[in-house]
C-alpha cells in the first residue's frame, strides 16, 4: 500500500508523523511524509521518501511578530487578534500548502492519505483520486465533546454545555476560513462544489477517520465521540535510546542529586537571555542541580553555575528518564515524552494547546499548577521545582503514569486503525 501523510508546523508537528511512518514502512507500506522544507532532513534522515511543503509559516513564527504572538498567545482573544492581524500573510502561503499537498499526491498516487490536523487538502485530495482520508492528530482539537474544552479556550469550568459549544465555535470558525482555499483547490481538480464546507466529512457526508495520539493515561476517550474517533496512544519516535552523551554531560549526571531539566524548544519570545537568567535563578533559590537545553533558537544561558549544565539538545527519551523532573513549554510531544519518563513535570505554557496540557498535567497529579510564560518569575519557578521534587504523591503518581504510558505502542495501534480504514 502507498501512503501520503501531510503535515505542516514545527517539529512537534512533525516528528510524531515521522514515527507513524516508520510504523507503516515496518509493515510493509510505501511512504511519502510531506512537510515543510526544513524538516526533510529529517524525514529523509529516518529513511522516508519526502514530499515538498514551504516553509513560510514557520519564517513567520521566527519574525517579531510571530513571536510576539508566542509571547502573547495565551489568551484566546490575543490569538484571534493576531490571527486576524496575520491573515494577508497566511492566505497566499495556505494557498500554496493545499497546491503543494495536492502535486506530492499528484507524484506519489497513494492508496491512503493521513493528514495532520492543520493540512486542509487531504480531504479534497482522497476525493479525486478515490481514495480513503484518515485525519491524525496529537492535540484533541476538533470532535466536539461534552468532557472536556477546545484546547485554546480558557479553563472556565462551566461544565459540558460550554466544553461542546467551544468545539462548534472554532469548528464553524475554522470551516469559514478553510473553505475558501477548499473551493479554490476544487476548481483546481475540476471537482465539483461543496454546498457546505466541514473539515471532519467528506463531500459525501460521511465522517473522516480521527486517529488521536496521546495515552488515555492523560486524556479518557469521551464516551460521547463517534465510533470514528479513535484515541490510540502516542507516537513516539524512538531511535536515539542509545545515544550516547558528550563525556562532559555523562560526568555531569554521574554526579548526585539528578538534576532538573528547563527547556522551552523554540518558544524563547523576544528575549531568551532574560528567560535563561529566571530559570538559573530559580534553580539556584530552590537549591537544585539543572541541565538547560539552549538548542532551537530557545534558552540562551552565559556564565553557569558549576550546579547547572547547559545542552544544545539531547534526545528527550534518553535525558528525561535520568531527571528529577522536567520544565517545559507544554508541546505535545515534549509532555508526552517527560510524562512517559514517569517524572514529575512543570508546564509553563507559552500559547495554543500547551495550557492545555499543563492543567492536564496538573489535573492527573504529575505536576504543580501550571505557570504562564507571562507570570512567571524565579519565585514562582523554583516554588513549583521545590513541589515537583519533594512532593511524595506527585513522584509516585508521575511515576505509575510513565508506566501505563510505556505499557502501550500508539504507533501499532494507529497504523493497524489506518490500514483497516484504507
Amino acid at each position: 500500500m502507498k501512503v501520503l501523510v501531510l503535515t505542516h508546523g514545527s517539529r512537534g508537528d512533525v516528528q510524531p508523523y515521522v514515527a507513524l511512518g516508520l510504523g507503516l514502512k515496518a509493515r510493509g507500506h510505501d511512504v511519502v511524509l510531506a512537510t515543510s522544507e526544513r524538516f526533510q532532513s529529517i524525514v529523509e534522515g529516518h529513511g522516508l521518501d519526502y514530499g515538498y511543503m514551504n516553509d513560510e509559516l514557520l519564517a513567520i513564527l521566527d519574525t517579531d511578530q510571530g513571536k510576539d504572538l508566542l509571547e502573547k498567545g495565551s489568551s484566546l482573544f490575543q490569538v484571534v487578534k493576531s490571527s486576524i492581524q496575520m491573515s494577508r500573510q497566511i492566505a497566499p502561503i495556505q494557498r500554496a500548502l493545499m497546491r503543494e499537498s495536492w502535486d506530492a499526491a499528484r507524484q506519489s498516487q497513494p492508496d491512503v492519505v493521513v493528514s495532520g490536523s492543520k493540512a486542509g487538502a487531504a480531504p479534497h485530495i482522497a476525493e479525486k483520486l478515490g481514495i480513503r482520508c484518515v485525519q491524525a492528530t496529537v492535540i484533541p482539537m476538533f470532535v466536539p465533546t461534552r468532557a472536556f474544552r477546545f484546547v485554546v479556550f480558557p479553563d472556565w469550568k462551566l461544565g459540558g454545555w460550554f466544553n461542546k459549544a467551544s468545539y462548534r465555535l472554532i469548528r464553524f470558525v475554522t470551516n469559514w476560513v478553510l473553505s475558501g482555499y477548499a473551493r479554490d483547490l476544487r476548481r483546481t481538480l475540476n471537482l465539483p462544489r461543496l454546498k457546505s464546507y466541514d473539515m471532519l466529512k467528506m463531500a459525501d457526508g460521511s465522517d473522516i477517520p480521527v486517529l488521536h495520539g496521546h495515552s488515555e493515561a492523560v486524556l479518557p476517550r469521551p464516551d460521547d465521540w463517534p465510533q470514528t474517533a479513535h484515541v490510540t496512544g502516542y507516537w513516539f519516535l524512538d531511535v536515539d535510546v542509545d545515544w550516547t552523551p558528550p563525556a562532559e554531560l555523562a560526568a555531569f549526571l554521574g554526579a548526585d542529586p539528578p538534576p532538573v531539566y528547563v527547556g522551552f524548544g523554540s518558544m524563547s519570545g523576544r528575549d531568551p537571555e532574560r528567560l535563561a537568567r529566571t530559570v538559573v535563578e530559580a534553580l539556584q533559590i530552590a537549591g537544585l542541580r539543572g541541565i538547560i537545553a539552549t538548542g532551537w533558537g530557545g534558552l540562551k544561558a552565559g556564565d553557569l553555575p558549576d550546579t547547572i549544565f547547559a545542552i544544545d539538545e539531547a534526545p528527550h527519551a534518553w535525558l528525561f528518564p535520568r531527571m528529577a523532573a522536567v520544565v517545559h513549554h507544554g508541546g505535545a510531544g515534549t509532555t508526552a515524552a517527560g510524562l512517559r519518563a514517569g517524572k514529575p513535570t512543570i508546564v509553563v505554557p507559552f500559547f495554543a494547546d500547551q495550557p492545555f496540557w499543563g492543567s492536564r498535567v496538573h489535573g492527573i497529579g504529575a505536576g504543580p499548577k501550571p505557570i504562564p510564560r507571562r507570570r512567571l518569575t524565579a519565585q514562582s519557578l523554583a516554588a513549583a521545582m521545590r513541589e515537583a521534587t519533594g512532593s511524595q504523591d506527585m513522584i509516585a503518581a508521575a511515576s505509575q503514569i510513565g508506566e501505563r504510558i510505556r505499557s502501550e505502542d500508539g504507533v501499532a495501534n494507529a497504523v493497524s486503525l489506518i490500514e483497516r480504514y484504507a
